[in-house]
C-alpha cells in the first residue's frame, strides 16, 4: 500500500523554537560515542544506538546531559524502558536520529521513569501496544517519571485490532511532566487516547502540562470509552490534579459524547480549539475547574457541542462557541441536574458555577437542568450566567429548560430574543451585532461576550514533519483502473489496491470465485448503470477489515452462484487486519436473488466491527432471503453497536424474506449518539412473513421514516432502552393509505 507523503508545515517562530529546542539535532560541540564509552563523567555526550540491547545499555550508563539517539529505521516490537536520572539543568534526552525517521512498529511501547527526561522525534505506527499504554510516564507502579517531557512525537493508527480491548496511547503519572507538540491520530479501539492518572498520592496535585498537541480524528467508537482526553477517574474525582491543558487542537475528536472527561479537581483548560468534534468538554467529576479562552467551532457538523457542567465551583469564561448543532448532552452549554447525596460515581449537584463573558454564536441548544429525572432531581444552585452573548441558530431561541432554574442568576446577557419567561429578565436584545471576518465573528458589546484571542491555530500544534489528517473523501484521490469482464478479475485487481482507487467495470459478466479482503477504501463502478453484472461463488464476496471501505455504483449483483448455506452475505467484516471504522456506499445498483438458502444478507456485520456509515441511494433489492442489513451482532448489552448511520433513500425492496434492517444496541449507557436509521422516499413490498417487522430497531437513538410507500409489511419494531430517542415518522403510505406513524414501540427505559 502507498504510504502518505510526509511534508513540512511551518508553524511560526515560537513553535519552531520549541521544536528545535527539544529535537534530536546534534548541537555543535557534541560528539557521538559508542555505548561502551558512556561510563565516564563527561556531560552532553551523544550516544547513537542501533539495537534494543544497545539502547538498554546506554540508558543504564546515562549521566545528566547525555543524549541517546535511536538510529533511523523501523524498531519492531521494541519494549523501550527509559529509566534514568537527569537534572533540571542537564536533562537526559532520548531522540530520533532524524525526527520522524524512527518508527516504532509491531508491539512496541515506551516507559519513562526517573527525573528530567526528554523524549522527542519518534513515530508509533503499524502495530499496537502489548501493554496498557503506548507511552507511559512510569515504568511500573513503584517507579514514576517526574519533571519529564515527551515532545515532537507521533502516534498514528496504533490501535489494537480488537476494538473492544481497552488501552491508552499516553498515560501520565508522577508530577510536573509535560506532553507538548505531539501528534495523536485515529485511535479506534476502546480506552481514552490520553489519560492523566491520579491513582497514587505521588501522581496527585501533579502540575502536568498538556500543550500545543494535535489531537487528530478520533472516529466514533460505538460504545463508552472513546474519550480523547481523561483527567482522573470517579474514584479520585474529589482529588486535586492541577493539570493545565492549553493551546491544543482537537480535530474531529468524535469517539463518544465526552471529548474530554474531566474527573478531578483544579484543572485548567485554556486556549484550545475544538474543531468539528462531536460531544463536549465534560466536567464529569471534580470541582474548581477553569475553562477559558477556548474556541468550540462545530463547523455545522452533527452533535458538535461545547461544555457540560456538573459538580461545584466550575468557571466557564471568555470562550467562543460557534456553529454547534448538538442538543441534549452535546449542547453548546449543558448544565446538568445532580443526584441528591450523590455517590462518587454519579452526578454531583451543580453548585457555584460561574458562566460569564462567553459568546454563543449560531448554536442549536443550551440545556438547563438536563438529565432531570427521578434520580437526577438536584437542580443547580448558587450559580451565575452573566455578560454572555447568546445567538441561536437561525435566530431561534436555543434555551431548553428541563427543571427549575431559580438557582441560576441571569444578568446582563445579550441575545437574539425569544427567551423562556423564567430567564428573560436576565437578557436584553442585541441589535445589529458587529461581525468581522468571512465567518462573521461576533464582537463583544456592552460588556458582554468573549474578547479574543480564543483557541489556537492548527499550524501552532503538533509536529511540522508529519501531515495532519485530510478532510477529503476516502473514496477519492487514487488511481482509476478499467477492468474487462472475466473470472476473478476483481480479486486480482484489488490485491494491489490503494486507498481511493476507482475500478471501472466495462459492460459484461464478472464471476468471482474467491473472497476479496479489503483493508483500504475503494470504489467499483459500472461504465453504465446495470451494464456490469457481478456474481460470486463463496459465502461472501467482500470482507472489510482494517480501514476497508467500499463504494458500489451502477452494478448489478446476483447471489445465484453463492453456495447453498445459511448466513451468506455480499459484504461482511473481519478484524484479521484490524477493525477500524468502515464506510459502505451502495448507489444506483441492483441486488437480486440472494435466496439460495435462508439468512442471505447484503450486509452482515460481525461482532467487534463498526460502520461509520452505510449509505444506500437509488438502488433496488429483490428476492433477499435474510435481513438485508444485519447489524445486530453486539448483543452483550454494554451499549456497543455495529453502525452509527444507516441511511436509505429513493430505493426499493421487494420480496424480502426477513426484516430489511436489524439494528441492535443494548444496555443503558448514555455515552453515544447512535445508532441512527434514516429511510426516505423508498418503497417496500412483501417484507417478511408472519409477525416479522419491516425493520427491527433495538436501542436506536434516531429514526426517520418518511415519505415511504409500504405494501404488505408489518410496522417498524422499536425497542427503546435509554436516552430520549428522536423519532420522526411522517408522510408514509401503507397499502395505499396514509400511515404517518408506522411503528410499534416497546419502552424499556427505567425498567432495567
Amino acid at each position: 500500500m502507498r504510504r502518505r507523503e510526509e511534508n513540512m508545515v511551518g508553524r511560526g517562530a515560537v513553535a519552531a523554537f520549541a521544536v528545535l529546542a527539544f529535537t534530536g539535532c546534534m548541537a555543535h560541540g557534541q560528539r557521538t560515542v559508542p555505548v561502551a564509552e558512556v561510563a565516564g563523567p563527561e556531560a552532553l555526550r551523544v550516544v547513537l544506538v542501533t539495537t534494543p540491547q544497545d539502547f538498554s545499555e546506554a540508558v543504564k550508563r546515562a549521566n545528566p546531559g547525555d543524549k541517546i539517539v535511536l538510529a533511523n529505521g523501523v524498531w519492531a516490537d521494541f519494549d523501550a524502558v527509559f529509566h534514568a536520572e537527569g537534572t533540571a539543568n542537564s536533562p537526559i534526552h532520548l531522540v530520533a536520529e532524524t525526527p520522524g525517521k524512527v518508527i516504532l512498529s509491531g508491539q512496541s511501547s515506551l516507559r519513562l521513569a526517573g527525573n528530567y527526561l526528554i523524549v522527542s522525534g519518534l513515530v508509533f505506527r503499524d502495530g499496537y501496544t502489548p501493554r496498557s499504554e503506548v507511552i507511559s510516564f512510569r515504568r511500573d507502579s513503584n517507579h514514576l517519571a517526574n519533571n519529564s517531557r515527551v515532545t515532537n512525537t507521533v502516534i498514528d493508527s496504533y490501535s489494537n485490532p480488537d476494538r473492544t480491548q481497552r488501552d491508552l496511547w499516553v498515560g501520565m503519572y508522577g508530577r510536573n511532566n509535560t506532553f507538548d507538540f505531539n501528534h495523536l491520530e485515529n485511535k479506534t479501539n476502546a480506552g481514552p487516547t490520553m489519560a492523566v492518572r491520579l491513582n497514587t498520592e505521588e501522581s496527585q496535585e501533579n502540575g502536568h502540562r498538556i500543550a500545543n498537541n494535535y489531537f487528530g480524528p478520533r472516529p466514533v467508537l460505538g460504545s463508552n470509552g472513546g474519550e480523547t482526553l481523561r483527567i482522573g477517574t470517579s474514584h479520585y474525582s474529589l482529588t486535586h490534579s492541577g493539570t493545565v491543558v492549553e493551546d491544543n487542537f482537537f480535530d474531529r475528536c468524535s469517539g463518544e459524547v465526552e471529548i474530554i472527561s474531566n474527573k478531578s479537581g483544579g484543572n485548567i483548560y485554556r486556549g484550545n480549539t475544538f474543531h468539528a468534534s462531536r460531544g463536549t468538554l465534560t466536567l464529569r467529576h471534580g470541582n474548581g475547574t477553569l475553562i477559558e479562552n477556548n474556541l468550540f467551532d462545530g463547523a455545522g457538523e452533527p452533535y458538535t457541542g461545547g461544555v457540560r457542567v456538573i459538580n461545584a465551583e466550575q468557571t466557564i469564561r471568555n470562550n467562543y462557541f460557534k456553529d454547534l448543532t448538538g442538543i441534549r448532552f452535546s449542547g453548546a452549554l449543558v448544565i446538568m441536574n445532580g443526584v441528591p447525596n450523590s455517590p462518587i460515581n454519579r452526578y454531583h449537584q451543580v453548585n457555584g458555577a460561574v458562566i460569564e463573558r462567553n459568546t454563543f454564536d449560531q448554536v442549536s441548544s443550551i440545556e438547563l437542568g438536563e438529565g432531570s429525572d427521578s434520580e437526577r432531581s438536584a437542580v443547580p444552585v448558587n450559580s451565575k450566567l452573566q455578560n454572555n452573548i447568546v445567538l441561536g441558530k437561525g435566530g431561534v431561541n436555543p434555551f431548553h429548560l428541563h427543571d427549575e432554574v431559580s438557582g441560576i442568576a441571569f444578568a446582563d446577557n445579550l441575545g437574539s430574543g425569544g427567551w423562556p419567561e423564567a430567564i428573560a429578565s436576565g437578557f436584553s436584545k442585541l441589535e445589529s451585532p458587529t461581525q468581522i471576518g468571512e465567518r462573521g465573528w461576533i464582537q463583544p458589546s456592552a460588556g458582554a461576550g468573549a474578547v479574543g484571542p480564543y483557541g489556537v491555530a492548527l499550524s501552532a500544534t503538533g509536529v511540522d514533519w508529519y501531515p495532519k489528517a485530510s478532510a477529503a473523501s476516502p473514496f477519492e484521490g487514487g488511481a482509476v483502473v478499467s477492468l474487462k469482464p472475466g473470472t476473478d478479475v476483481l480479486f486480482d485487481a484489488l490485491q494491489e489496491a490503494n486507498a481511493g482507487d476507482q475500478f471501472i467495470l466495462e459492460p459484461g459478466d464478472y464471476l468471482e470465485s474467491r473472497i476479496i479482503t479489503l483493508s483500504v477504501p475503494v470504489s467499483i463502478k459500472a461504465e453504465d448503470r446495470g451494464s456490469a453484472r457481478l456474481s460470486f461463488e463463496r459465502p461472501q464476496l467482500f470482507k472489510l477489515t482494517g480501514n476497508g471501505g467500499l463504494q458500489l455504483d451502477g452494478v448489478t449483483v446476483t447471489g445465484r452462484s453463492a453456495p447453498d448455506g445459511s448466513g451468506n452475505s455480499l459484504v461482511g467484516t473481519s478484524s484479521s487486519d484490524g477493525s477500524n471504522n468502515h464506510l459502505l456506499d451502495l448507489k444506483n445498483s441492483r441486488f437480486e436473488d440472494f435466496d439460495v438458502n435462508r439468512g442471505f444478507s447484503v450486509v452482515a456485520a460481525s461482532k467487534g466491527s463498526f460502520f461509520d456509515r452505510i449509505d444506500v441511494e437509488n438502488s433496488e433489492f429483490e428476492n433477499i432471503s435474510g435481513p438485508v442489513f444485519k447489524l445486530d451482532a453486539e448483543t452483550d448489552d454494554y451499549g456497543i453497536y455495529n453502525a452509527e448511520y444507516l441511511e436509505i433513500s429513493d430505493s426499493s425492496f421487494t420480496r424480502i424474506g426477513k426484516t430489511v434492517a436489524s439494528v441492535y444496541r443494548g444496555g443503558t449507557d448514555e455515552s453515544t449518539f447512535g445508532p441512527h436509521v434514516l429511510v426516505t422516499g423508498s418503497s417496500f413490498e412483501t417484507i417478511g412473513s408472519g409477525d416479522v417487522p419491516i425493520m427491527d430497531l433495538h436501542g436506536i437513538q434516531y429514526v426517520k421514516f418518511s415519505g415511504n410507500n409500504v405494501i404488505a409489511a408489518n410496522p417498524v419494531a422499536l425497542t427503546l432502552t435509554t436516552g430520549k430517542p428522536e423519532l420522526d415518522f411522517s408522510a408514509n403510505k401503507l397499502d395505499g393509505a396514509p400511515a404517518d406513524t408506522f411503528a410499534t414501540t416497546v419502552d424499556l427505559r427505567g425498567k432495567n
